[in-house]
């Protein structure tokens, strides 16, 4: 076991910059206001299960179907940079489509709102590079941010306000930009040799 505090904190903050649970708050208090109220622990519990799944079984879906996973880290850089740039630009690249909500707090708050394309790629991107189980305490750390930002949503929107909310979304799309490019680097030299 090679328990390290710097990927533990690096696996967080690109975990916490791609699931953007802060700029998702306007996300969250508008479904409770059409559904009434939403399962912190469930929506997150799911969320945590689903990337924890998918962190392990992952890679072997890919080579299932013949993808390396530097392959995928590379695919898993791009979606990080558009969404970095939705982020930092305050547009919308990519329009989920509604489908028959099983309830609020699973469909589409805990899929695929906190366990979306974007965090399951990176975390298969993530295994290239740094130890599993580093990896699942990053996936633990965020599932209960995750919980707690979900049980104080409103109080957090009324303290940060639009603007507070706006700034932060920029500030970790901007990290998320940077990791991005660094992220896509490493797996195409790796792709290349």
């Amino acid at each position: 076991m090679q328990l390290s505090f710097k990927e533990i904190f690096t696996a967080f903050m690109v975990l916490f910059a791609v699931i953007d649970i802060i700029g998702n708050i306007p996300i969250i208090i508008d479904l409770r206001k059409k559904v009434g109220h939403i399962q912190s622990e469930k929506a997150s519990l799911i969320a945590g299960v689903i990337m924890i799944v998918f962190l392990f079984l992952g890679q072997s879906l890919l080579s299932l179907i013949g993808i390396d996973v530097n392959s995928f880290a590379v695919a898993g850089a791009f979606i990080l940079f558009f969404i970095a740039l939705e982020m930092i630009l305050g547009i919308t690249l990519y329009k989920d489509d509604e489908g028959g909500a099983i309830t609020a707090s699973v469909f589409p708050l805990a899929f695929p709102l906190i366990a979306g394309p974007g965090s399951l790629t990176t975390l298969l991107s993530l295994r290239a590079e740094y130890h599993v189980e580093n990896i699942i305490i990053a996936v633990v750390l965020n599932v209960i941010f995750i919980y707690i930002v979900l049980k104080t949503s409103s109080r957090i929107e009324r303290i940060l306000g639009p603007n507070g909310i706006s700034i932060i979304r920029k500030v970790f799309g901007v990290i998320l930009l940077a990791i991005a490019v660094k992220l896509f680097a490493h797996n195409i030299k790796a792709l290349l040799v």
